[in-house]
């Protein structure tokens, strides 16, 4: 199959789509598919990288201060590079901007659409200058009116796919994970990696990797570990880069701690491996996830996690078996005094951190890029059972389909408007 993904993100940045795009591309090409990645340009160069294999189309870079990018138009740029490719399907891993471009090639050229849904968008309205109820409603029904307009819908986690099927999406939805390397996260070097931090062997580290936004809410995490540290031996190993940073390391001089806060910047790479093998445990209090690939390459490292309760994070940690889930709700004291129970109950940790593994052992890259394939197998016969008597007439309707898609783009902008405009009642 000739595979087109769409993405806002991608490399160099290290957030978890742009992650997820890579791999699955990489899984696809190793099973003899042709993958095209249609993906922002960026300042950074990478290293590597063939133009076969990725279109970068020119954007403004971290738009208003988020990981994502707003695409500029450039005539026929993506079209001409796409008919050369020929692709057999079109993936979309995200609802707006080259989203819309993923839309556009899926209709123009009658090709099946399959979206993923990685983002709870409403949780990054912050980011929009308009910030108010209205906009919050606005993503979500825009995310839900692209859903239906497209043949699949991938949803990373058991929790989303019930939350997409509440909110009104009709399209028929998959639940595939991104896989995790299990055997590169569970080679990682943990000793080089404390030696490169002057940590010493014996020492409790308690680590987070992420972006470090506020969607992630890593006040109250910084304010939980903290809280352990005020009364025991620790280093808090925070890997991942954003404007939270600041506020993780003000909230460590406040309790006077800042000597047992260590912040590496981005990771990647075998780097990143040895981060997740220098921890004793992983701390994860984000409510905002699709999918918590962090906690599974935590856990492909052999790493307990203690987290609270959300969608993306329920599927992946549970509750005394492979660490700790907490109410969403707890406080921070609560939180810390979990992390207080992990140190002090060797045995169970022990016990946290095999089960870990075998949770890890079940999301393999492998058997989730395989059931990725089906899915677009699957949607290609059938789209092309649906469309076969009608391929003479095509060149026909060329036109009415080029106008049809752009009314369907915008009367689900629309929709989204009025929807939000309902449900908030038109407050501001």
């Amino acid at each position: 199959m000739n595979i087109c993904m769409f993405t806002n993100t991608y490399l160099p940045q290290v957030g978890g789509v742009a992650r997820s795009v890579a791999s699955y591309a990489e899984d696809m090409r190793k099973m003899g598919h042709r993958v095209l990645i249609v993906a922002p340009t960026y300042a950074e160069e990478v290293r590597g990288e063939r133009d076969d294999e990725v279109l970068r189309v020119p954007a403004i870079q971290r738009f208003n201060g988020s990981d994502f990018s707003m695409r500029i138009a450039v005539p026929f740029l993506i079209a001409n590079r796409i008919d050369d490719f020929c692709p057999d399907i079109i993936h979309s891993h995200h609802p707006y901007l080259l989203g819309d471009a993923a839309m556009r090639t899926a209709r123009r050229r009658n090709l099946p659409l399959v979206f993923t849904h990685h983002t709870l968008y409403e949780q990054y309205a912050h980011y929009v200058p308009v910030k108010s109820d209205v906009m919050q409603q606005f993503v979500i029904s825009l995310s839900t009116q692209y859903a239906n307009l497209c043949q699949r819908v991938v949803a990373p986690s058991e929790s989303i796919a019930r939350l997409l099927r509440s909110r009104g999406v009709m399209s028929p939805i998959e639940e595939i994970p991104t896989g995790v390397d299990l055997n590169f996260f569970r080679n990682g070097n943990g000793s080089k990696f404390r030696q490169a931090y002057a940590i010493d062997p014996e020492e409790r580290v308690i680590g987070h990797v992420g972006r470090l936004a506020p969607e992630k809410n890593l006040c109250y995490l910084a304010e939980a570990v903290a809280s352990f540290l005020d009364y025991h031996k620790g280093i808090f190993l925070v890997v991942g880069a954003g404007p939270s940073k600041e506020k993780i390391r003000r909230i460590f001089h406040r309790h006077r701690l800042e000597k047992r806060l260590i912040t590496t910047g981005e990771c990647s790479g075998r780097y990143l491996a040895d981060a997740y093998s220098a921890m004793d445990l992983f701390v994860f209090a984000s409510k905002s996830e699709t999918q918590g690939m962090v906690l599974t390459e935590a856990m492909a490292a052999g790493k307990p996690v203690i987290a609270l309760d959300a969608s993306g994070v329920r599927e992946v940690v549970t509750d005394r078996v492979n660490g700790r889930l907490l109410d969403a709700e707890s406080p921070d004291k609560l939180f810390a005094e979990a992390i207080h129970d992990f140190f002090h109950n060797p045995e169970l940790a022990g016990q946290f951190s095999l089960e870990a593994l075998k949770t890890a052992g079940t999301l393999s890259r492998e058997s989730c890029a395989e059931r990725m394939a089906s899915v677009y197998e699957s949607m290609l016969l059938e789209y092309r059972r649906a469309s076969g008597t009608l391929q003479d007439f095509l060149d026909l309707y060329k036109v009415v389909r080029s106008i049809n898609v752009e009314w369907k783009l915008i009367s689900g902008k629309v929709a989204a408007t009025v929807n939000a405009l309902i449900e908030t009642g038109g407050k501001q």
